[in-house]
């Protein structure tokens, strides 16, 4: 965030406060919400286009096109979850639960609402995106096995930092070979562990949320449906990873690269051992721990 004013520094709490609630008590407040009249939990996540009056009302570039669609595309990914849940009780996955990934993954990684957003502030839509979603599938979906629990365990840190020393060899040497990396010194600071902290909340947790909790998870199921449990955890582990390194093909272009291929091989590699660690208890802070510290480590060193 940049160029940003105490108004949109409370925006920014105020955003993160759903997934904060939904990080430590999901279960019961999805528990809790089947209480409310089904309207009301459908409607509800149309709130969330407040954070963007808010902060393009203070900046003078508010558009009704735009309020419209934040406070239409929370009800359509409410809407599309709850029939979803309705039609596919053992959750193997349906349409609708990949047609909200497609658009929510699309929207994030083309850039396609950045232009409602005052300059330097486009992260907070982002955010709005990740909380409808989250609404939806833990609220809404009730998806299981999502791990998305942060009350820390010991074993989060063991298998995140176990993963992160398989994955660091293969990474570093590859991304020499490949003119990908270029080392340089930063001396180890207090200001190493505020990045870290930076990187996990507003990086690594929305991209293992998205990648592992929801597309792994139920590619997971959907697989299960046609191959061995032992296969298919496989299959969901290497198409996720995939996934998430194509993501990356317009990042750090080089010159006049229009697919950055470099980056595309090292992500999906990376995916899979973010995968590896999400999938041995099924714990996004275990993979978002990894996550966190290779883009740390890369932010100092390469």
């Amino acid at each position: 965030m940049q160029n940003f004013t105490a108004t949109d520094v409370a925006v920014l709490v105020l955003e993160l406060v759903p997934a904060a609630a939904l990080g430590l008590a999901g279960e019961r407040i999805a528990a809790a919400a089947q209480h409310w009249p089904r309207s009301l939990r459908l409607v509800i996540p149309v709130i969330l286009a407040l954070p963007y009056v808010v902060v393009a009302s203070g900046h003078h570039v508010f558009s009704w096109a735009w309020f419209s669609l934040y406070a239409l595309l929370p009800l359509a990914v409410s809407a599309l979850l709850a029939s979803s849940a309705a039609a596919d009780a053992e959750q193997r996955g349906r349409w609708q639960d990949a047609l909200v990934l497609l658009v929510l993954g699309l929207a994030v990684d083309l850039r396609w609402l950045e232009r409602a957003w005052p300059a330097g502030l486009a992260g907070l839509g982002k955010l709005l995106l990740v909380d409808a979603a989250l609404y939806g599938f833990a609220v809404i979906r009730q998806l299981r096995g999502m791990g998305f629990d942060f009350h820390f365990r010991w074993s989060d840190w063991k298998s995140g930092l176990r993963e992160l020393a398989f994955f660091a060899p293969i990474v570093i040497g590859l991304g020499l070979a490949l003119g990908f990396l270029h080392p340089h010194t930063n001396s180890l600071r207090l200001s190493m562990i505020l990045r870290w902290v930076y990187i996990f909340v507003f990086v690594a947790v929305p991209e293992e949320l998205f990648f592992r909790a929801w597309v792994q998870n139920l590619l997971e199921r959907r697989y299960g449906a046609w191959l061995d449990p032992a296969v298919a955890r496989k299959a969901a582990l290497l198409t996720a990873s995939v996934l998430f390194g194509l993501s990356h093909f317009n990042k750090r272009l080089f010159g006049s690269e229009h697919f950055n291929w470099r980056y595309v091989l090292l992500a999906t590699i990376a995916g899979i051992f973010y995968g590896r660690a999400w999938r041995e208890n099924r714990r996004v802070p275990a993979s978002a721990i990894t996550h966190t510290t290779v883009d740390t480590l890369w932010s100092l060193w390469f």
